[in-house]
């Protein structure tokens, strides 16, 4: 699709930097998995100086269940101190240092998170979650190098995995590797072809090399998958407006603030595109665009599965 030419000046100096959204959902796995609680609970008794009997008050024990129904609970602060009392007397339960990672990270604390995924990591090197989740830190740290090491590690343990070859994407795209990212992206997809954020993600790097055309068909699936997603609905209006589509770009930025009115980036998008709306006769089928990245799917898989089988066959251990 090509511009009109009164809206190549436009879009050449009015088109804001490009939606935030290069991730995943961001959303730590826990685990269900529980271990005996601590059952030491101490009370010391004495004689107060009138001869009655005084007592301290038993410390309760913590179980794991109790710390993780304040994790699910999104009561990160009590879940960190729970989780702490947990490892104290469990010391040797690489998912208690795990559960205590997590909540260390939702609750602000990075460094902790890192220090007791590394402790779990200690206890169990095959500890795929913490390689992965200590990886999402410390790419959300900006140390995209050490992040790429774990995820690789955490490949090795597990090579068809989508959760991992998505986090491998991020972190060579972090890296400026982007042919890399690219790659690792589709196989994420060929893997799993819902994943969503694998697509956002692939289609916002198409974005930035200014390849809007290729990151239409990309985008529409994604949002087919999840259209109460802000971030997707806005990246999707940006490769509609930059491919011309002015008045489809209106209606992508308007339902990514039905999905979230605060999304500010959106807001801004929709009051730049709005006055060249009137008048935009082209048309998209996103429908169309779907099913022909559907088909593509199909053959990144076709093309992926000799690579990833000789992939699971190096990693077997005879």
């Amino acid at each position: 699709m090509s511009f009109r030419p009164s809206h190549l000046a436009i879009l050449a100096t009015a088109l804001a930097p490009l939606a935030a959204g290069c991730g995943d959902d961001k959303r730590p796995v826990t685990t269900t998995i529980s271990s005996s609680p601590a059952t030491v609970a101490v009370a010391d008794s004495g004689t107060s100086a009138t001869g009655g009997e005084v007592t301290t008050p038993s410390t309760a024990p913590v179980s794991y269940a109790d710390a993780e129904a304040a994790y699910t609970g999104r009561e990160y602060d009590e879940a960190m101190d729970l989780f702490a009392a947990y490892i104290r007397s469990n010391p040797d339960n690489p998912w208690g240092h795990y559960m205590y990672g997590l909540s260390s990270w939702k609750a602000g604390d990075p460094e902790q998170a890192v220090a007791s995924f590394d402790e779990a990591l200690r206890l169990d090197p095959q500890h795929r979650k913490s390689l992965l989740n200590s990886a999402r830190v410390l790419l959300e740290t900006s140390r995209p190098r050490e992040a790429l090491e774990r995820v690789e590690r955490a490949m090795s343990i597990e090579p068809l995995s989508g959760e991992g070859l998505r986090l491998l994407g991020r972190a060579r795209y972090e890296l400026k590797q982007i042919p890399e990212a690219i790659d690792a992206y589709q196989r994420a997809i060929a893997l799993d072809e819902r994943d969503g954020w694998a697509m956002n993600n692939l289609g916002l790097i198409y974005i930035q090399q200014d390849r809007s055309d290729a990151a239409l068909p990309i985008l529409a699936r994604a949002v087919e998958l999840r259209a109460n997603s802000p971030v997707f609905q806005n990246n999707l209006g940006t490769a509609l407006e930059r491919t011309g589509h002015f008045a489809a770009a209106k209606t992508a930025y308007e339902a990514a603030l039905a999905a979230d009115s605060t999304y500010g980036k959106s807001a801004a998008s929709l009051a730049r595109v709005t006055p060249h709306v009137e008048g935009d006769t082209t048309t998209v089928d996103l429908a169309a665009l779907v099913t022909e990245f559907q088909a593509e799917v199909r053959r990144w898989r076709d093309s992926t599965v000799e690579t990833d089988s000789a992939a699971v066959r190096d990693s077997t251990v005879e």
